[in-house]
């Protein structure tokens, strides 16, 4: 019986050679899933060069396998492939910056109105209990579990909104506002945190939709009062991380 063409193809290889019998689909949504994290907690800055092979080798996969994956981050603008240098991450514009912030307020206003109409009460009081957990971190915890936390309750409150395609869209406007701030954030005093959280939620728990948007209005002014966008202070940050790592 003749062999059909699937039959004869070769299985790919990974960066050592080997076959490639993982599940491609999957691996490549662990590779975006970790650098993204991994881009949203500070740990990779805007401007660090994405080392592919590390990945494929890491992963045990392909480097076409990896490509895909970054090629999905690239369409997040979470990373920039520039010509004959590779792949890095993502470093925003001033205007991105500003556009991004200016999308925030007026994406987060309109799913404060869809959360009023549709989270129930359970919901609600699951959503306070993670305001409880931020103070606590605020108190006892690291920078990072700051941040991480942080930027969890506004994709959670989104959640409740019932709005998948909102919620997405938040969450790819919130990962790359990290990238803002990791290249213009000055004042890194005051995080975003519990209080102005907490009194959102008990807006939304009086049904005081005027309240709850004024809030958080207030609460995003407040982060990007941590910014100064200037082209010097992007170039600045860029240099002061390189400073970190080798001194």
């Amino acid at each position: 019986m003749k062999k059909t063409r699937r039959q004869s193809l070769k299985p790919s290889t990974t960066a050592n050679g080997a076959p490639d019998t993982v599940d491609n689909d999957d691996v490549s949504e662990r590779i975006r899933n970790t650098l993204a994290a991994a881009i949203g907690e500070g740990a990779l800055k805007p401007g660090t060069k994405i080392l592919e092979e590390a990945i494929a080798e890491h992963f045990g996969v392909s480097r076409t396998v990896v490509r895909g994956a970054l090629g999905v981050l690239e369409s997040d603008h979470l990373l920039e492939r520039k010509r004959n240098r590779g792949t890095f991450v993502a470093e925003p514009s001033i205007e991105q910056a500003k556009s991004l912030f200016e999308a925030r307020r007026k994406l987060e206003r309109l799913l404060l109105e869809l959360v009023i109409m549709r989270a129930t009460s359970e919901q609600l009081d699951a959503l306070e209990r993670l305001t409880d957990e931020e103070e606590h971190i605020h108190h006892h915890g690291d920078e990072k579990s700051k941040t991480v936390l942080s930027g969890k309750f506004h994709i959670v409150l989104a959640g409740l909104a019932g709005n998948p395609v909102l919620t997405e869209m938040l969450s790819k406007i919130v990962a790359r506002l990290s990238l803002v701030m990791s290249l213009y954030e000055e004042d890194r005093e005051d995080e975003c945190g519990a209080d102005h959280h907490r009194m959102i939620v008990a807006a939304l728990k009086a049904k005081d939709l005027a309240k709850a948007q004024d809030l958080m209005d207030h609460h995003l002014a407040d982060i990007e009062g941590r910014v100064r966008l200037t082209e010097g202070q992007g170039d600045r940050h860029t240099f002061l991380a390189v400073l970190e790592n080798f001194s």
